[in-house]
């Protein structure tokens, strides 16, 4: 009987484990081993949904992000230091190549600390920019919880975010308002496709350092919805790394707590918002997996077991030009424990490109059908009159998705001499055709006139 106590432990126990779908080994990077508790719920919950946490100080001998040359974490969580420097095991470069190695970072920031040098020289890389000056902090005289911050403003109360883009799917909504204390803001670089903002600041907020002992703010680092509180940048191989203007939000005291936003009392989301925003972070939600893609030749033929008719060939090398081709792409979304079908947002659609140097089609793809746990795209298009080396592309890239992108390469042949229509199947042609039995026709007549016809009798003159 042990062991089948034994079995059924670690049965439950699987049951609850790695809900990324990268890896369940992360990593908390905390200054003073005193602050562990502020933050105690945010990491319970972490370990409820079933990661591995593993805390260390940035001055640990110990502390490195990488084993061997691999990743030895999959997840990082830098909370606030306050010192200037992490030290050599999190330096730009370092944060940089985990990135590049897939890995995930939720940074988060506070203007009650300088950031390090190693931090704002990652996010100059990134190009997200933070206020030079410490103690910077995102103020604002409508939006604020007026039983905390009645003089100051500075606690921010702010609605889920409802409408991040048109055609992109939120992954962070919800209900109820979040309290952002002491948030340092950020402004986002317009020349990067990889940055995303997903909280912004009011339009009545603005960058404010409590040192200046001006009235007003003259030169403000930025205003309205140029700050953004929360920011995200998702790589091109699918590395995340979220940046987080106030670290307050994760800790203990802000996650039930109540607030007071223009004398109406109410209750903080922050808990909620922690964990979704964990949750993209960690890429338990947003991931994207292709499944079989396949293409063949559209002949009208149903692609069923039981059909008396031959079924096409899959995944051909070769095609012919002028042919009716049919392409289809089975995709699944992960979310938090299982793969699910993948629904695109409204208003986006996937493409597919049949390319050569340049694409010859764009074609949009539709829901086709669904199993279980994944949407089958598909669309069918006729091959261009051109013979070349062309590529089956997909190329989806989408905020707070992971990157698709497939690509497939076959050739299209021109026509072969006995490919070609007949002269006769051409109505173009019959006026040809007809002209040269015309031709013939009168060239027989006239060869059978002239040898049927009696030559004419001449009178010989005779002479002496």
């Amino acid at each position: 009987m042990r062991w089948l106590f034994s079995l059924v432990v670690v049965a439950l126990l699987a049951a609850v484990q790695a809900v990324s779908f990268t890896g369940k080994r992360l990593l908390v990077v905390l200054d003073e081993a005193s602050e562990k508790e502020k933050y105690s719920v945010f990491l319970g919950d972490l370990e409820g949904r079933g990661f591995h946490v593993t805390t260390e100080s940035p001055k640990s001998d110990s502390l490195s992000l990488f084993r061997h040359g691999e990743r030895a974490y999959d997840h990082v969580v830098l909370l606030p230091a306050k010192s200037k420097g992490l030290g050599p095991a999190l330096t730009a470069n370092l944060i940089l190549d985990f990135l590049k190695k897939e890995g995930n970072i939720l940074l988060a920031l506070s203007s009650e600390s300088a950031t390090p040098t190693s931090v704002q020289s990652l996010l100059l890389e990134l190009d997200i920019h933070i206020p030079s000056d410490k103690g910077a902090l995102v103020v604002d005289h409508f939006n604020y919880d007026s039983s905390s911050a009645s003089e100051k403003h500075d606690v921010l109360l702010l609605p889920y975010p409802t409408n991040l883009k048109s055609g992109v799917k939120n992954y962070f909504g919800g209900d109820g308002y979040i309290a952002v204390p002491r948030a340092v803001g950020q402004t986002l670089g317009n020349e990067s496709p990889l940055l995303a903002p997903i909280l912004r600041a009011p339009s009545t907020a603005y960058s404010y350092n409590p040192k200046d002992e001006a009235d007003t703010v003259e030169d403000p680092f930025a205003t309205g919805s140029q700050l953004n509180l929360v920011s995200a940048v998702q790589a091109h191989n699918s590395a995340r790394l979220a940046v987080l203007g106030s670290a307050e939000i994760l800790q203990n005291a802000w996650f039930a707590e109540k607030a007071t936003l223009a004398g109406k009392d109410i209750k903080t989301a922050n808990r909620d918002f922690a964990e979704k925003l964990s949750s993209w972070t960690f890429k338990e939600t947003g991931v994207l997996k292709v499944g079989k893609l396949i293409h063949y030749l559209d002949e009208g033929v149903s692609k069923k077991l039981n059909s008396s008719v031959a079924v096409p060939e899959n995944n051909p090398k070769i095609y012919r030009i002028k042919q009716d081709v049919a392409f289809q792409v089975e995709i699944s979304e992960y979310s938090n424990t299982h793969l699910t079908p993948f629904v695109p947002a409204d208003g986006d659609s996937i493409q597919l490109e049949f390319s050569m140097l340049s694409p010859f089609h764009r074609l949009d793809l539709t829901p086709i059908s669904q199993t279980a746990n994944s949407t089958i795209f598909g669309v069918s298009f006729k091959t261009p009159d051109q013979h070349g080396i062309f590529n089956f592309h997909v190329k989806y890239n989408r905020p707070f998705l992971t990157n698709i992108e497939e690509k497939r390469q076959v050739t299209v042949r021109h026509f072969a001499h006995d490919e070609w229509p007949r002269s006769w199947q051409i109505s173009g042609a019959w006026v040809w055709i007809g002209g040269i039995w015309v031709t013939v026709l009168g060239w027989v007549a006239f060869v059978g006139l002239w040898l049927y016809s009696a030559p004419t009798e001449k009178s010989i003159k005779k002479t002496q």
